[in-house]
């Protein structure tokens, strides 16, 4: 069962009249009204205090602001550890904490497909809701549309997001520094795998379930202890070898990786050999990268080590003035072999 999800009571739509979403031509009539009320507005809270309008009103604090937006076509929209409502909002936050910024607002657009049970759209809103919760971020906008049957896939959802930066650095690959440590927050390729395990009926002796989960609190803890932060990259399409790819040509260095220090659970690296994946190229919804001056790297791990999602935070590499700027992976033999931007999209559809 997914984050939250436990707690949602009963659907509040009268199933017996409406059990499915049906196609609401226009985005009028009594059920885009009792999708809006009873669904959306009950769960996501009520309108602002100036009442329902084509745009929230917001007070922004002191400081800089950091925006983003994504969108989330996971199939299927329920999977081991997660759904795509706790992932819209945990890919959300996340963005906003790789500028090293506080969450504060998102925007949740629904694309339902007609046909879509109601008793998982409550699920999935609900999931929705309580990881918001979780984050500490206020949905303040929204929209809902409905496709017809055959052109949505079950559901999409788009988030938009805001934070404030209360701190002065500057957190991009423009920052990095020949010495940097590279650190990150836990093993690699869980999400990916547990979307494929269920996709092709693939059975292990343990449950391999997403690390869908929100980092943003992990990141204001380093930063309000004073660890000077030089870059951070989330490991979502393309895992670790898009992030450190990406990376290394912009910062024009070279990354070097310690192979074996890089955590892979066994049931991971066996589901990918079986599919003939790389988990460094496997999606992560949990994980990211951090660039950290070498004498701040220890400190930044036992801060990490003893906050929440970062429990398997490790050090996995270091920064070069070497040209041309590539990663590099060494393995526990001293042998070394370049890590590749994927070639392509390895998994489509898991975020």
């Amino acid at each position: 069962m997914s984050p939250g999800t436990e707690f949602a009571p009963s659907c509040p739509i009268p199933i017996t009249q409406y059990p499915r979403v049906l196609m609401a031509h226009g985005g009028g009539g009594k059920l885009m009204r009792d999708l809006l009320e009873k669904m959306f507005f009950s769960a996501l809270g009520p309108a602002p205090a100036e009442g329902r309008h084509d745009s929230a009103v917001l007070e922004f604090p002191a400081g800089r602001l950091a925006f983003t937006t994504d969108s989330y076509v996971v199939r299927p929209i329920i999977f081991p550890g997660g759904d795509i409502g706790s992932m819209a909002v945990h890919g959300t936050v996340n963005d906003l904490a790789m500028s090293g910024a506080r969450p504060l607002w998102l925007s949740v657009a629904f694309i339902l497909e007609e046909g879509l049970p109601m008793e998982t759209l409550w699920r999935l809103v609900c999931s929705l809701r309580d990881a918001a919760a979780r984050c500490g971020v206020r949905i303040v906008t929204g929209d809902t549309k409905v496709v017809d049957k055959g052109n949505g896939d079950g559901l999409f959802i788009n988030t938009a997001g805001i934070g404030v930066v209360e701190h002065s650095l500057t957190i991009a690959p423009a920052s990095v520094r020949a010495g940097d440590a590279v650190l990150i927050n836990g093993d690699l390729g869980r999400h990916g795998m547990a979307i494929m395990s269920v996709r092709e009926g693939l059975e292990f002796q343990g449950r391999i379930e997403s690390d869908s989960a929100p980092v943003s609190g992990l990141v204001q803890k380093l930063l309000a202890a004073g660890v000077e932060i030089h870059c951070l990259r989330d490991l979502t399409r393309g895992g670790l070898a898009s992030a450190l790819n990406e990376i290394a040509e912009d910062s024009q260095l070279r990354i070097m990786v310690d192979e074996k220090s890089v955590p892979v659970r066994e049931d991971v690296h066996a589901a990918c050999e079986l599919l003939g994946l790389d988990p460094f190229q496997v999606a992560c919804e949990g994980r990211f990268a951090a660039f950290i001056p070498a004498k701040d790297a220890d400190r930044a791990l036992a801060l990490m080590r003893a906050g929440e999602c970062g429990a398997g935070s490790v050090r996995i590499g270091s920064v070069e003035d070497v040209q041309p700027p590539l990663v590099v992976l060494k393995s526990a033999i001293g042998a070394t072999r370049i890590l590749d931007m994927p070639a392509g999209e390895q998994l489509p559809r898991i975020c």
